[in-house]
C-alpha cells in the first residue's frame, strides 16, 4: 500500500502518522520531543522516530514510504530544507530535510508548523473550497498561514503570515521580537491567561478559566476578554485589508471557547470594516492534528513533485 510518513514536531511532543494515498491515517504515534536533553538529542529523537515509522510501514504494508513530510516550529527555510532557528528546541541552521532524506532514503519536505497546519485546514479542513484563506491559531503566541489556491505562501524570507507581530497598541507591552504593542501580547491564549490571572488573583488561572467566567457573566472576565477580542479584531482587520481572504480560520487553544470567542469577534470585525469585504470567520476543523495532516500533504505532494525545493508550506 502506497503511503507517506508525516511528522509534526512541537516544543514538548511529536505527533506522527503513516498516511495512505486517500489521506487515511493508517498508523499514528506520539512521542516526547525531549528538549530538556538539548538540541542534539532532539534531532536524534526525530531521526529515530522517523526511522521507526519507516520500518513499521515496510513491515505492515510490504513497501517503503514514498516520501516524508515534517513540520517544525521557529524560522524555517523550506526551499533549502533548513530549520533555521527554534528557541524552544534550541537549534540553529539544522539541514533537517537532508538529514531525514539520508536516514530514510526517500524524498522529504520540510515545513513551518503553522503554515503546514494551515495547508491542511485549507485543503481538507475549515478552508476547503476557499481560493483565499487566512489561518490564525491563537496559542502561546499568534502566527498565520496565508492560503492561495491550495498552497500556503511562505514569503521571500520565510516570514509571511506573522500576524502576531502586527502592532495593535503602539507603545504598549514589550514583545520578545523587539517591538512594543504586538497583537500576540494582547490576544494570544497566554496573554489572556496572564491578564485573567492578574485580574482574579489566581496565578494558576488560564484562558479557559477566563472563558468560563465570561460565560457566567463575571465582569472582570468580561473586561479581560473584551480587551483581547478588540486587539484581535484590530489585527485581523489589518490582515484582511492587505490580503482580502475569503475565509478567516481561527484555531489554537483560545478558539476552544467556541461562540464565547466567535460571537464577539465577528461583531468586532464587522464594526471595523468599511470598504473591505467581510470574510467568513470560522473555527478551525482539525484541532491538534492539523500539523501532522499538513506534513502528510507535503509528503504526498512530493510524489507528484520530485524536487523538494519546489515544495513550500
Amino acid at each position: 500500500m502506497r503511503h507517506v510518513i508525516a511528522l509534526d514536531v512541537g516544543g514538548t511532543g511529536m505527533k506522527a502518522a503513516l498516511v495512505g494515498d486517500d489521506g487515511a491515517l493508517l498508523h499514528r504515534a506520539r512521542r516526547a520531543t525531549g528538549r530538556a536533553r538539548g538540541p542534539e538529542a532532539v534531532l536524534a529523537g526525530i531521526l529515530d522516530f522517523a526511522a521507526e515509522l519507516h520500518a513499521h510501514g515496510v513491515e505492515q504494508y510490504g513497501e517503503s514510504a514514498g516520501a516524508a513530510g515534517i513540520a517544525v516550529p521557529g524560522i524555517v527555510d523550506e526551499h533549502t530544507g533548513t530549520a533555521v532557528y527554534a528557541a524552544n528546541l534550541g537549534w540553529r541552521d539544522v539541514p533537517l530535510r537532508a538529514l531525514l532524506a539520508d536516514r530514510l532514503g526517500v524524498p522529504v519536505a520540510l515545513g513551518h508548523d503553522v503554515r503546514t497546519g494551515g495547508l491542511a485546514e485549507g485543503r481538507i479542513g475549515a478552508g476547503r473550497g476557499a481560493d483565499r484563506f487566512l489561518f490564525v491559531p491563537l496559542g502561546t503566541g499568534i502566527a498565520g498561514a496565508i492560503g492561495i489556491d491550495g498552497r500556503v505562501e511562505a514569503g521571500a524570507h520565510g516570514f509571511a503570515g506573522e500576524i502576531g507581530h502586527i502592532v495593535v497598541r503602539p507603545g504598549g507591552a514589550p514583545c520578545p521580537c523587539g517591538q512594543r504593542g504586538c497583537l500576540e501580547r494582547y490576544a494570544s491564549a497566554s496573554a489572556v491567561s496572564e491578564a485573567w490571572a492578574a485580574a482574579c488573583g489566581d496565578p494558576d488561572a488560564d484562558a479557559a478559566h477566563c472563558a468560563r467566567a465570561v460565560a457566567s457573566g463575571d465582569p472582570d472576565a468580561v473586561r479581560v476578554w473584551r480587551e483581547a477580542v478588540d486587539a484581535l479584531a484590530d489585527g485581523l482587520v489589518t490582515a484582511l485589508t492587505l490580503l482580502d481572504p475569503r475565509t478567516l480560520i481561527i484555531g489554537g487553544g483560545l478558539a476552544e471557547a467556541g461562540e464565547v470567542l466567535f460571537q464577539p469577534l465577528r461583531e468586532a470585525v464587522r464594526r471595523r470594516v468599511t470598504f473591505q469585504k467581510l470574510p467568513a470567520i470560522v473555527p478551525a476543523a482539525l484541532g491538534d492534528t492539523a500539523g501532522c495532516l499538513g506534513a502528510g500533504l507535503l509528503a504526498r505532494d512530493l510524489l507528484d513533485t520530485p524536487d523538494p525545493s519546489e515544495v513550500t508550506a
